[in-house]
């Protein structure tokens, strides 16, 4: 099964069989998605190197494949979740040619080089997460906004009742996610209309657009959204959210949990109270559903907040997702030194 555009495909991978089904998933979603022979090409490589990675060194882990939604931006994320020994040495196992087991070695060494963007993080006796993004075109976008999500439905069902989306323009950028009630189609349904009214006034501020969810949502069962807005010079972000949405800035002191009210966007929402944060160099904004636990701490990862936000939504994903509902998390930062 093809995941739809957006949701994720986790795919187990225990054994070397495994890699090859994840392979071919991945060029049937880059088939999707127009990539170029090349670029599928290559991503049949990532894809085989770190499925087979995980069965050498990971002890199994999982695959996440998630296609873009963007038919401009054309691009794939893969993640290789694993809590196996991890790495001793990172720069060591990134060298061509280096392995731990007597075979060639140089997988992550290929993958770093064929991918657009590529990220890692390991501890040793904890296990490792490793991203890489690889786009359509064959040469990246070179935004300066970095994010990526991991948003998976509930096991049995075809549709994640979650839904994120990001709009960005130089130093400014609207986020939002959104849970519907419940889980399936019918939470799916409410949760694209709250995108659908996202991308179609993100320009809005944060309270205005989710006092439109709330109106757009009526003949839903309702979902929880929270919207931000984040502007790098003015060194702010203003925030709106009702329901069991999280959205957290960390990365930069003691992380904060940005404040939701209580309600249903399309039933009972009465409070649309707009915050204001501050926005710092090196700051990330983590935004999940109820599907993930409130209970991470980044103090517990030494540097995860500076790696690739799909790292980070890797890692958070792996250790606090709770399995009995849909689960999104998505990470944000914005990089330093670009235009």
């Amino acid at each position: 099964m093809i995941a739809p555009p957006g949701q994720t495909r986790a795919m187990p991978v225990t054994e070397a069989t495994q890699a090859g089904e994840a392979r071919r998933a991945a060029v049937a979603l880059a088939s999707d998605n127009g990539f170029s022979e090349s670029a599928a090409s290559n991503l049949a490589i990532v894809v085989t190197e770190l499925a087979t990675n995980l069965v050498r060194h990971g002890g199994g882990g999982e695959i996440l494949l998630t296609a873009s939604d963007e038919a401009a931006d054309a691009a794939l994320d893969i993640l290789a979740v694993d809590k196996g020994r991890g790495m001793q040495d990172v720069d060591r196992c990134l060298a061509d040619g280096f392995s731990t087991n007597g075979t060639p070695g140089g997988g992550l060494g290929a993958v770093r080089r064929l991918s657009h963007e590529f990220d890692l993080h390991s501890e040793p006796g904890k296990g490792t997460v490793v991203f890489a993004r690889l786009y359509g075109n064959g040469r990246g976008n070179g935004k300066r906004l970095q994010y990526a999500g991991v948003r998976l439905p509930l096991g049995g069902e075809s549709e994640c009742g979650d839904a994120w989306s990001v709009i960005a323009e130089n130093g400014r950028a609207a986020f939002l996610v959104a849970d519907g009630l419940g889980h399936g189609p019918l939470a799916a349904t409410a949760s694209r209309a709250a995108v659908r009214v996202f991308r179609g006034g993100a320009e809005r501020n944060p309270a205005d657009l989710l006092q439109g969810i709330h109106l757009a949502l009526r003949s839903t069962r309702g979902a929880a959204a929270g919207v931000a807005r984040v502007d790098v010079d003015s060194g702010e972000v203003r925030f709106c959210g009702v329901g069991n949405t999280s959205f957290v800035l960390a990365g930069i002191g003691p992380q904060q949990q940005m404040v939701s009210h209580n309600g249903t966007l399309g039933h009972q929402a009465t409070r649309f109270q707009e915050f204001t944060y501050r926005w710092k160099n090196g700051a990330v904004l983590v935004m999940h559903s109820d599907g993930l636990s409130t209970s991470w701490d980044a103090t517990r990862y030494p540097g995860l907040f500076s790696r690739h936000p799909g790292v980070i939504a890797g890692i958070l994903y792996r250790d606090f997702r709770r399995t009995r509902d849909d689960v999104t998390v998505l990470a944000a930062r914005f990089a330093t030194g670009h235009a």
